[in-house]
């Protein structure tokens, strides 16, 4: 983890400051009502999120209170493009909101061994989800890096399923900041 993060850590303070750590199949069910709370996140099968902790624990990450889990992120390597880590939900309790965990959530993510290779982070987000197009544009401009956003699935893409059309943020090119030596 690198300093942003620990700067988030000192403003929660250590009593609220939440754990971050991957998921594991045990937080299937949690996860699952976690995206059920935090419309318009589309919910996916139970079994979904325990495959999340299953087979994609490296490139996902959940921030965890006393109370349970505040957010959750799950992301993947797209098969071939080991230099993309495509992220595929952003849930963020509603009493955890505001607070800055999203961001943490995905700066994390970055400096993890897994993501060692990853250059360019994609996702998906609807035009009418303000808060997560704000949330991928932020990181752009925090890692001084630029926000790409193009077409990717016409709401007709969806067929019958009444969906929003979702554009594909590409931000990169990233370089992982080097790691301090000092223990």
């Amino acid at each position: 983890m690198d300093a942003r993060c620990h700067a988030y850590v000192a403003l929660a303070g250590p009593a609220r400051a939440p754990r971050l750590r991957a998921p594991t199949p045990a937080d299937g069910a949690a996860l699952h009502d976690l995206i059920r709370r935090s419309p318009p996140l589309d919910l996916n099968s139970c079994y979904a999120y325990l495959l999340h902790g299953l087979h994609f624990a490296d490139t996902c990450v959940l921030a965890e209170t006393s109370a349970g889990i505040a957010a959750w992120i799950s992301a993947y390597l797209p098969p071939g493009r080991p230099d993309t880590l495509f992220v595929w939900q952003v849930a963020v309790d509603p009493a955890h909101r505001g607070q800055g965990l999203a961001r943490t959530l995905l700066l994390h993510l970055l400096q993890r061994p897994a993501c060692a290779g990853v250059h360019w982070l994609e996702t998906t987000v609807s035009p009418g989800n303000a808060p997560s197009c704000r949330l991928f544009q932020g990181l752009a401009r925090e890692l001084g890096v630029a926000c790409h956003i193009t077409d990717l699935f016409s709401a007709a893409d969806f067929g019958a399923h009444h969906h929003e059309a979702e554009q594909l943020f590409r931000i990169g090119s990233i370089t992982r900041p080097a790691q301090d030596s000092n223990p």
